[in-house]
This record gives C-alpha cells, sequence and structure tokens, in this order.
C-alpha cells in the first residue's frame, strides 16, 4: 500500500524529497539544487497586500506589461524594478 503525502510527516517528506533528487541528479547535482533556494524571511501575505492591495489580477498583469514594455525602451519609472543604474555596480546574488 502507498502512503500519500498527507500521512507523512515533514520530515519523511524531506527524505523522500531528499531520495527523488539523489535517484534522478545524484548527490552532487541534488546538493547544487537545493543550494539555488532559501527559505527568505518575513511575511509574504503582509506583503502582498501592501504591494497589491486592491488591485485585481488583471491590473497587476496590466501594471507588468506596462513596465515591462517601459524598461524595454529605457523607460522605467524611477523607483520601480529595471530602473536603469547608469554607474552602478550590480547588485549580486547572495546565493552564488
Amino acid at each position: 500500500m502507498m502512503t500519500t503525502s498527507i500521512d507523512l510527516t515533514p520530515a519523511e517528506i524531506r527524505k523522500a524529497g531528499w531520495e527523488a533528487l539523489v535517484s534522478q541528479l545524484g548527490v552532487a547535482k541534488s546538493l547544487r539544487f537545493l543550494l539555488e533556494y532559501e527559505r527568505g524571511q518575513g511575511n509574504y501575505t503582509e506583503l502582498r497586500k501592501e504591494l497589491f492591495g486592491g488591485q485585481t489580477v488583471d491590473q497587476i498583469l496590466e501594471d507588468m506589461t506596462k513596465e515591462r514594455i517601459m524598461s524595454s525602451a529605457g523607460l522605467a519609472p524611477e523607483g520601480r524594478a529595471g530602473e536603469s543604474q547608469a554607474g552602478k555596480e550590480p547588485e549580486r546574488d547572495s546565493a552564488v
């Protein structure tokens, strides 16, 4: 009889996940894969409410499309993602 994931403890799920990774990727590549992720910090639910409160998904997608177009044209709004940082060193990913 197969155990469903609902029946597994968090430790058992981690063990099964590790075994699945190792069986497909080997130990070294599995470790590299895991190093790509971090738990993060803060409260995403509260941040999401702060950033997108009152907006519909369609409005958010429209804003994203506008930003992408402006960014690709070098016209990103001040203080937004994709803003030109001429003369500044690029930020480095701390996970690297």
